[in-house]
């Protein structure tokens, strides 16, 4: 699945959770946490923490770090 017009990051952690900062339209944003809801991610999603915040920016795309 494509959600154009977001940018930021993917990141693997240590303990096996993945933190997504994601930056965009907010109706951009809500589709990507319903995608990661829906259970037609490439991996199993266990739950979705959400944490809404001030763009920061300095992302140049999205990327799988």
């Amino acid at each position: 699945m494509e959600i154009g017009g977001l940018i930021g990051f993917a990141l693997n952690l240590d303990d096996g959770r993945v933190q997504v900062v994601a930056e965009g339209r907010r109706e951009n944003c809500h589709r990507l946490l319903d995608w990661l809801r829906s259970g037609d991610t490439p991996g199993r999603v266990d739950g979705v923490t959400e944490i809404w915040d001030t763009p920061r920016g300095g992302y140049d795309g999205f990327a799988i770090r």
